[in-house]
């Protein structure tokens, strides 16, 4: 697949995700919720695997590059499940949209990506403003509110250093080894996880959960991660992170149109400044270049 292809699934199958999260965790603890997820995940995995004919190379930068997103995938997806107990869907995308600043401080220090400017430090300074407004917001919500944003931002960066750490080993495997491989070794840290804090089969199972879990492990594990670590391949991992600079928004929209979350005008003024300091982050001295030249 072609890179802007699977950069446009990347941003669909994430938008979608957090509200997903919320319902597959319904009926059930979140562990068993992503700890299914993540098992029905590896199995399409490896059924297409055999159904490409793909063998699974285990050569030294193989097996890093396993362990590097496979511990990511295990230590941000528990961290995010377990948060979205007390967070409204929409506002998980906007506080992981703080990725691209995490993942390009991270690539500046790891990769020799591009160095802090004047206006990435502007574009920071906002997005902490607004980080400080939600948090304002979760003051009044509550101590579960302030848990959860902390879990929220925890996810980002184990997320980003996952991320850097694959981009930084370099192996150039195909982006369904690298699922394959980091998900093989993320299920049995989840199986540990449920084991020892869970260990609870829920009797029934909503539809709606049933099928979130469903939708998670097909699109949120296999397909996603697929796109993901295709994109990863071909792109900067500070222009990667991108994708959460447009999720928020249609997060934000997905969870008030589908499952009636309200979020106050302050929650929405922190989101919006938090997208307008990725913004400057990310393009700010492409746009400071044509005011110089007057």
């Amino acid at each position: 697949m072609t890179v802007p292809p699977a950069f446009v699934g990347v941003v669909l199958i994430w938008a979608t995700t957090p509200l997903a999260i919320k319902w597959s965790s319904e009926s059930a603890g979140f562990l068993f919720g992503v700890t299914a997820r993540m098992l029905l995940g590896v199995l399409v995995c490896l059924v297409l695997v055999a159904l490409m004919r793909r063998r699974l190379r285990w050569h030294r930068q193989a097996l890093q590059t396993y362990l590097a997103a496979g511990l990511g995938i295990w230590g941000a997806m528990s961290c995010v499940y377990w948060a979205s107990q007390f967070l409204a869907s929409g506002l998980i995308s906007v506080l992981f949209g703080l990725t691209p600043v995490v993942t390009a401080l991270m690539a500046a220090v790891w990769l020799g990506e591009r160095a802090l400017t004047s206006a990435r430090l502007f574009g920071v300074g906002l997005g902490i403003g607004g980080l400080g407004l939600i948090f304002g917001q979760g003051l009044v919500l509550g101590g579960e509110a302030v848990l959860g944003m902390a879990g929220v931002l925890l996810s980002v960066s184990i997320h980003s250093a996952s991320s850097v750490w694959v981009k930084r080993i370099g192996a150039q495997l195909h982006p369904l080894e690298t699922t394959t491989g980091a998900l093989l070794v993320a299920v049995p840290l989840f199986l540990t996880s449920w084991g020892l804090f869970d260990a609870d089969i829920p009797a029934t199972l909503t539809p709606r959960a049933t099928w979130s879990i469903v939708y998670l492990a097909l699109f949120g594990s296999a397909l996603g991660f697929i796109l993901y670590y295709d994109v990863l391949r071909h792109m900067q991992a500070s222009r990667v992170a991108l994708i959460t600079l447009i999720t928020p928004v249609l997060a934000l929209l997905l969870g008030q149109a589908a499952n009636g979350e309200v979020l106050t005008p302050r929650a929405w003024g922190g989101s919006a400044v938090i997208l307008v300091g990725l913004a400057c982050f990310e393009w700010g001295d492409q746009w400071r270049r044509p005011l110089r030249a007057l």
